[in-house]
């Protein structure tokens, strides 16, 4: 099974490279070249027949606009468009608002974009464990290397002292809705 997983990841990152350096050469009748904001890569492929990504689940939900901005600003739209299995702890617009004032807007800013990158993946982890299945865990790995404590309180998993509120399946993975943002610890 390993070793499938392996081939699909290695497939799904050959097919999505290709070679910005390319420029064939230009011809007198050829346009000149336009500089273009557009996004590539397999997060912007419009795909009616599968199951929703998880990134698509979170654009679709009325209650995660903050994380999808801020997904969007560290461009960070293709690693949860990957093959997975993902998990996604997802804090809610609510959860962000209860951050000190500023923080959100502060860490949106263009040259925030690593720091931000950091929190966003400190809130995504390999695997797709069931809420109840995350009440064996002491701890996650999270994407950012970093790990994220999981304690049992009243019967309920609390990761990174997160209620999970909701839970939904994806194609890639699972999205638990969560009441709280994520702060990975300093150093």
């Amino acid at each position: 099974m390993k070793q499938l997983m392996l081939a699909v990841l290695c497939l799904s990152l050959f097919m999505g490279c290709k070679n910005e350096n390319q420029n064939p050469a230009a011809s007198p009748d050829a346009p000149a070249a336009t500089e273009t904001t557009e996004r590539t890569g397999q997060a912007f492929i419009e795909d009616d027949g599968s199951a929703p990504t998880v990134l698509q689940i979170a654009m679709g939900s009325d209650d995660h606009t903050t994380l999808v901005a801020a997904v969007q600003a560290a461009q960070l739209e293709n690693a949860l468009s990957n093959a997975g299995p993902l998990m996604v702890f997802a804090p809610t617009n609510e959860a962000f608002a209860a951050l000190p004032a500023g923080t959100v807007e502060d860490l949106l800013k263009p040259e925030n974009k690593a720091a931000l990158a950091n929190i966003l993946t400190y809130h995504v982890t390999p695997g797709n464990y069931s809420k109840e299945f995350l009440t064996k865990f002491k701890k996650l790995g999270q994407a950012n290397n970093q790990n994220v404590k999981v304690e049992v309180v009243d019967g309920e998993p609390m990761v990174g002292g997160a209620k999970i509120i909701a839970s939904i399946f994806g194609g890639n993975g699972i999205v638990h809705v969560i009441d709280k943002v994520l702060l990975p610890p300093t150093e």
